[in-house]
């Protein structure tokens, strides 16, 4: 894995007080084509409560048997299924195909929903192997109203469950689960939070899923900033989930994949600079396990280093572009998320006014980027939300729609190399 630091503006005006972002980047290689995927490790922890009866319910077993179907006999699966009650109907073991089947076949709706239940089984199955990528993989259409319900703990034990090398993604279905608690499930247990509207989107998820699980090259990324003498941490503009450490922050990213690019951007304060020439302010730290052949920890320290120079020459030089690109991007998820809150509140005049001005940024930023469309397109989606709300069409698909872009936007979890 390459990284490399990155300033919006690297030259720095000798003798002034700055706010600067500095954007790490983390470059995987592809794949090499001859190389052997890691063995997968997966807990399939499926909602059969009342509210997924019919198509919904009907969709997911099908989706299970798909995914199923394409492991081998490297790989092993676990299968649990929870209402008001757990059922651990395999355990972790090798696919075995035509008995799965008939398991996933038998499912029918009953009870409520202890979310907590069914994915705690499945982490406790995945504990149970010491090698391979280990991933739940939670689905529900509703709200955890049994078990552990309190969505501090829950979060707690998914950031625990993530340093043991076990990830989680969550797929919420429907308009009735709580976004928010799937997405910080799937964020502190370094997977990825799915949105599954119609029944028609669950089958493209399960597969994109498993493309991604064959495709991850490293696990546990995560950076580690420590500031020099009074330089303050202002902001992640990401939102990866952080924690104090001594000297500093890390900020947990989760599983990266080959061929893939990786950006987290910071904003920090410098105070005066007194001197001419190159400083360090800063030091990255950069953790992570690759997985393959071999299981190994990695550990990189990277100096953050600008250049103080004359007030004349600072205002004349020019930036970054695919830094301040990011950090529009970046920018335009945060309004993403207040213009939510807004909406949610019954503000939709306002919330679709901030959708509109994030919207004119990213079309800003376009013709300078070497991903312009994928900015051009970013636009069109808020001006597709702000038609809605001027519609008084805005909805909990809407919110949620919101939620689960903003979140992508921040995470930046799918971006490959060009």
């Amino acid at each position: 894995m390459e990284a490399l630091i990155r300033f919006e503006y690297e030259l720095l005006a000798v003798e002034t007080e700055h706010d600067v972002h500095v954007m790490v980047e983390l470059v995987l290689p592809p794949a090499p084509e001859d190389a052997e995927r890691t063995p997968l490790r997966l807990a399939l922890a499926l909602d059969r409560s009342g509210s997924m009866q019919g198509e919904k319910l009907d969709t997911v077993k099908r989706c299970a048997r798909f995914l199923v179907d394409r492991l081998d006999a490297r790989d092993r699966v676990a299968l649990i299924t929870y209402d008001s009650h757990v059922d651990l109907l395999s355990s972790l073991s090798a696919p075995d195909p035509d008995r799965l089947a008939g398991l996933i076949d038998d499912i029918t709706p009953r009870g409520m929903t202890n979310l907590s239940g069914g994915w705690l089984k499945a982490l406790e199955e995945l504990d149970r192997a010491d090698d391979g990528i280990r991933r739940a993989l939670l689905l529900t259409d509703g709200l955890a109203n049994q078990g552990v319900v309190d969505p501090g703990q829950l979060t707690a034990i998914a950031r625990s469950s993530g340093e043991r090398g076990v990830s989680t993604t969550t797929v919420g279905v429907g308009n009735g689960f709580a976004e928010e608690l799937l997405t910080d499930l799937s964020d502190a247990a370094g997977g990825r939070g799915w949105y599954a509207e119609s029944v028609e989107d669950i089958p493209g998820i399960f597969a994109e899923e498993f493309d991604d699980l064959v495709a991850i090259a490293a696990q546990n990324v995560s950076i580690e900033l420590r500031p020099g003498p009074e330089v303050q941490l202002l902001a992640v503009l990401n939102d990866y989930p952080s924690v104090a450490v001594d000297g500093g922050v890390q900020v947990m990213i989760g599983d990266a994949f080959a061929d893939q690019r990786l950006r987290v951007v910071l904003r920090l304060h410098v105070p005066n600079l007194a001197a001419l020439g190159l400083q360090q302010i800063a030091e990255v730290v950069l953790r992570y396990v690759t997985v393959g052949e071999e299981v190994v920890s990695h550990q990189q320290t990277l100096p953050v280093t600008v250049n103080a120079v004359s007030a004349e020459d600072a205002a004349s030089a020019s930036g970054d572009p695919d830094v301040s690109n990011e950090i529009v991007v970046l920018l335009a998820a945060r309004a993403t998320d207040e213009a939510r809150r807004l909406a949610d509140r019954g503000e939709h005049a306002r919330a679709g006014q901030v959708l509109s001005e994030a919207a004119g940024q990213l079309r800003a930023a376009a013709p300078r980027s070497e991903k312009s469309e994928q900015l051009l397109e970013q636009a069109r989606d808020l001006q597709r939300t702000e038609a809605e709300l001027h519609a008084h069409a805005y909805d909990a698909a809407a919110s949620k729609r919101l939620h689960y872009r903003a979140n992508e936007m921040k995470r930046n979890r799918r971006r490959r190399n060009e």
